[in-house]
Parts: C-alpha cells; structure tokens; sequence
C-alpha cells in the first residue's frame, strides 16, 4: 500500500500534458492531501472514459455497493468527473489539469495552496503549454476587432455562449490560489465558464452557478472593463470550457511566458500591428499586454511578434487608434482538433503514450 501514491502519480502523469515527478515529492503531498488510500486505489482501476460503477467495481474485483459509494465521495472532492443521465450515472478519471486542479476551487485552503502553487512553479508550468497541441488557446476578446476578416465559430466569444445549452460560471482557481498565497491579483475572480456536463457538475459539486447565455456575456463585459483578461477557450471547435486569463496568475498565460515563442505554442490565428502615424507613446498598451510583447521604441510602441498571442486587449483602449488585430495568412492558420478528446489524443501521441 506504501507505493500506491507513487502509482497514482505515475497514472495521472499518462494522462493530457502530464503529472512529473520532483525532487522534494511534493507532487505526492499533494495526492495524500487530496486523496485517503482506498480514493488513490479505485482511481487506479478508472479509465479517461466515462463508465457506470459496476464495470469500474469488476475491474477493481470490488463490491458495487461498495465501488458506488467510494466513487460518489471522490466525485463530491472533485477527485473523478460525474456525468448523471436520466436513468445512470457514469465517472471518469480526469487529469490533474484540466481536471482535478480545477475541481479544488472551493476546497482549496492556504497550505494546499501553498503546495499546488510551488509544484506549479517547479514542473506544471514548465509542461502545460510545451506541446505542439495546446491544452488551450486565446482568441480575440471581441469579434469586432476582427471585423474585415470571417471570423470561425469557435472564435467568436458571442457565439461560443449562443451555442450553449447549459452554461455555468465559477471562481477562477488560479486567481484563488494566488490570493490565498498572497502572490495573485485583485483582477476579477469570476471568470471560468463550463459548459454541458461540464457545468452540471459544477453546479452539483457547489462550485458555480448556472447563467444564461445573456448573462455570460455580461459577466464578460463586465470582467473586461475591470481589467485586461484573455479568453481562452479549450483546444478544439466543440469547447467545453471558456476562462478569462490574466498574466499574473493564470497557469496557462504564465507557462507561455517561459516558452521561447509564446505566439507559436498558443495556436492563436491573429496578431496585433502598430501604425507608427498614431501611435501616442502613451504606454497604455504595454500595461495591458499579458505576455510583455510590447515595449517602447522613440517612443513608439514595437511588438515583438514572438510574444504577441492575438489577443486584442491592447486594441480598444488605444487613444490614438493605433493598434489594431490582423489575421494571420492562411498558411498559417490553425484549426482545432475537433473536440477535447481529438486535443488529448494528439498531445498523447506527442508524449509518446500512445
């Protein structure tokens, strides 16, 4: 039973961008803080796809009764995903990201903060974005920004809420480990949209609160004219999942910031350009700038096209209307895998996994 935390890790690091090992193990602190011995047990016998209890009990050579109940807790910690239909329940086993991590958002205190955010800084966020499949990508914060070009359904922030069913919204775990540690943001904390099953369980565990397509687009609006966040959505054309990112805290934003051309490895099809006749100096810009891709040259704003994401935050504040977002060539544009289960499927492939 002494090693079946080292098995945990081991399977968790299988799944999406990884779970690697450390030096000083706090990788491992953290699953015994999360989860007792029987939890780390049965999550060994789970797969990635969703399944009733009794298929999970028989390969875990458990009692039904016994596997429902167990499951039913880890799902309540944020420790598997649930899925109710009508007439069955299923779980699956999630990743650490996106995944598990996220589900600690209201379960998180100092201490677990403490842990997640020097694992964070010394193996996730050297891993999360290093792949050629990103785990997610920005787009631009508005569709009007990209107004001369046709801009794709699941680029387009209106539409990815209009398409929506079921729609909940939730604390961003990033901002609230980073308050908790004292190291985040006073940025909006509001900001994580789920969407489907994804938001029922949400909603289940007392993590979010369910809104209408309306109201998640005011919240957006509402976030922006707070502060500069950057959407990203989840890596493919059917999104599951839509956050509001700021550079200080976001996992995501921050491992692009250690990656050599952060504008290559977030898949974004848009850049920002500057017309030197208009632009003011006014370094309103870089200030908004999440990934420190603008900086002032004879005081004229220069983009470092290595680093720019295509975000468009710095375009709409602009005083001089110097900026604006220009889509890439189509050579270079980026389709998404068709859903997340396409997005896991490539990044497995280039770890060597399948």
């Amino acid at each position: 039973m002494s090693d079946v935390y080292e098995k945990l890790r081991q399977k968790l690091d299988d799944l999406s961008v990884g779970y690697p090992a450390t030096p000083n193990k706090v990788e491992i602190k953290i699953l015994k803080r999360l989860f007792k011995e029987e939890h780390a047990e049965l999550f060994l016998h789970m797969l990635p796809i969703l399944e009733e209890p009794a298929i999970i009990a028989e390969r875990a050579g458990k009692d039904t009764e016994y596997v429902e109940s167990l499951i039913e807790e880890m799902a309540k910690k944020g420790l598997v995903f649930r899925k109710r239909d009508k007439d069955r329940v299923r779980y699956s086993a999630p990743p650490f990201v996106i995944g598990i991590f996220e589900y600690q958002v209201n379960q998180m205190d100092k201490e677990m903060a403490s842990d997640l955010e020097e694992y964070h800084d010394k193996a996730v966020m050297k891993i999360v974005q290093a792949f050629k499949t990103p785990l997610m990508r920005t787009i631009p914060v508005n569709k009007e920004l990209v107004v001369k070009w046709p801009i794709a359904p699941y680029e387009d922030v209106l539409q990815i809420f209009d398409s929506q069913k079921t729609i909940s919204v939730a604390n961003c775990v990033c901002r609230t480990m980073g308050r908790l540690t004292e190291s985040g943001c006073d940025k909006p904390i509001e900001a994580c949209f789920s969407f489907g099953a994804t938001a029922d369980y949400y909603v289940e565990n007392g993590m979010g609160r369910y809104v209408s397509a309306d109201q998640a687009k005011q919240i957006v609006k509402e976030n922006l004219e707070k502060a500069p966040l950057v959407m990203q959505p989840v890596n493919s054309q059917k999104i599951g999942g839509l956050c509001m990112c700021c550079g200080d805290c976001c996992g995501m934003l921050k491992s692009l910031k250690l990656q050599p051309n952060p504008a290559a490895s977030v898949k974004s099809n848009y850049f920002a350009q500057v017309d030197d006749s208009k632009c003011e100096g006014c370094e309103l810009c870089l200030e908004r700038c999440q990934m420190e891709a603008i900086r002032l040259v004879d005081e004229i704003a220069i983009i470092d096209y290595d680093r720019c994401i295509g975000c468009g935050l710095c375009v709409p504040t602009c005083p001089g209307d110097a900026l604006e977002l220009i889509k890439k060539k189509e050579d270079d544009q980026y389709t998404p895998p068709e859903n997340f289960m396409g997005t896991y499927m490539n990044i497995a492939k280039e770890r060597g996994k399948i």
